[in-house]
């Protein structure tokens, strides 16, 4: 008798239960060797995307410098990152249906790791804004698209191992994003070019993906090519599937609440520095500081986050949060003393932290388009996080930035209202 392959082991299949839901029981016994495995897969891709993010961020002085950019240059150049990663994230299910999610995780990091070498080319070789603009587009499309595709598979892998994981697989893109920005500046302490930096780190990024992927198991209803020759639905049929989901009514109430979360996660990301020199008075220093109060305090609710959801369920927690974040971002807003901003920063963080991966695990219940479904609501979680910055500094403009903020608190009041759409199913 054969020994199954790893792929194989790995592999689900749907029957029906009692009550004539399908659920997902192993195939092939699988191990739990080949779980873990999947698990650090997709610790794996989330952390390169991280990883690449901070990358690019971090040298965007020396790129501006190098190019000789306004700020509205810089604006207008970032502008094209922010097209790209929207338009990623719409056609991420087209791709998803079409190329299977491991060969899919694979053509976007590709794209990204692309797009970085063309940002060093146009920002440290020759100096060409055109090349720039591609290079992000394309930077942003792979990245619009994978952050789809690793949810999608983080949260199956998730919902199979039985232990929720979301929180702790948005850790380690935070965890990338540090790895990025270290790597960054030890780069231009040392003075490489950023062409150089960046080619590096494309590298890093394409090789890893790579090895990463074949850990992941292959699985029909997402279009992976199976080894042992049985068919897989049609990818029209596949995509059919996936875009029904929008007509759940419960789903888009789960995308509600991840709206309102990733809004105010977004918004704190590229507005509290500025909220707290210029709405507050603290200087540049001070001002980065809060943020990293903000980031440090994001990533540890993140990583402690799985076992309190375990141990006292989605609603509760997701409640507590709620509040917890109107508290923090009320005391940011209305605060006078730097201790009161300071912990309100941090309790904004920890309120927001956890609305965007438990929306993941929600959307993940139902075994049926459990893919579909979770790609839903990725669109409607990141579109609020490229959307929601922009908004904030239009109403800052009008009125005035710490009032801007307003809507933001609004937003995770309502998050706490919708909890129970995202209840677990056995809870229901």
């Amino acid at each position: 008798m054969t020994q199954p392959t790893h792929d194989e082991a790995l592999e689900m299949t749907d029957t029906p239960d009692e009550s004539g839901t399908s659920a997902r029981t192993p195939k092939r016994g699988r191990t739990p060797r080949g779980l873990a495995a999947w698990r650090n897969a997709v610790f794996a891709i989330f952390f390169l995307s991280g990883l690449s993010m901070a990358s690019w961020v971090a040298r965007l002085p020396a790129v501006r410098d190098f190019t000789e950019l306004s700020t509205q240059g810089v604006g207008l150049v970032i502008l094209g990152m922010s097209v790209g990663s929207i338009i990623g994230l719409v056609v991420a299910p087209i791709f998803l249906a079409r190329l299977g999610a491991r060969t899919g995780m694979i053509a976007m990091l590709l794209l990204v790791s692309v797009g970085l070498v063309l940002i060093g080319i146009g920002g440290s070789l020759v100096p060409s804004v055109a090349t720039i603009v591609v290079g992000l587009a394309f930077f942003g499309f792979g990245n619009g698209a994978v952050d789809v595709m690793m949810n999608v598979e983080g949260a199956e892998a998730e919902r199979e191992i039985g232990k929720t994981l979301m929180p702790l697989m948005h850790a380690f893109f935070s965890f990338g994003t540090v790895a990025g920005a270290v790597l960054a500046a030890g780069a231009a302490g040392l003075g490489l070019p950023v062409l150089a930096h960046l080619g590096i780190i494309a590298g890093l990024i394409a090789i890893a993906v790579v090895i990463a992927v074949r850990f992941v198991p292959r699985r029909a209803e997402l279009g992976d090519p199976k080894e042992h020759g049985a068919p897989k639905p049609p990818w029209r049929e596949r995509l059919r599937a996936s875009l029904s989901v929008w007509a759940d009514a419960r789903l888009l109430l789960i995308g509600a609440i991840m709206l309102s979360m990733s809004f105010a996660e977004g918004s704190a990301n590229d507005w509290i520095t500025l909220a707290a020199v210029d709405g507050h008075g603290f200087d540049a220093t001070t001002g980065a500081l809060v943020f990293s109060v903000f980031t440090v305090s994001m990533t540890v609710s993140r990583v402690l986050g799985g076992p309190l959801l375990d141990r006292f369920g989605r609603v509760p927690v997701l409640r507590v949060l709620s509040v917890t974040a109107v508290v923090g971002i009320s005391m940011f807003i209305f605060g006078t003393e730097p201790w009161v901003i300071v912990v309100g920063t941090a309790l904004w963080a920890v309120g927001c932290s956890l609305g965007f991966p438990v929306g993941m695990s929600a959307a993940a219940d139902d075994p049926v388009n459990s893919a579909a479904r979770v790609s839903a609501v990725a669109i409607i979680g990141y579109f609020a996080f490229l959307a929601g910055p922009p908004l904030i500094g239009f109403l800052g403009e009008h009125f005035g930035l710490l009032n801007a903020l307003l809507v933001i608190l609004a937003l995770t009041a309502v998050a706490g209202i919708l909890a129970p759409a995202a209840r677990e199913r056995s809870r229901s």
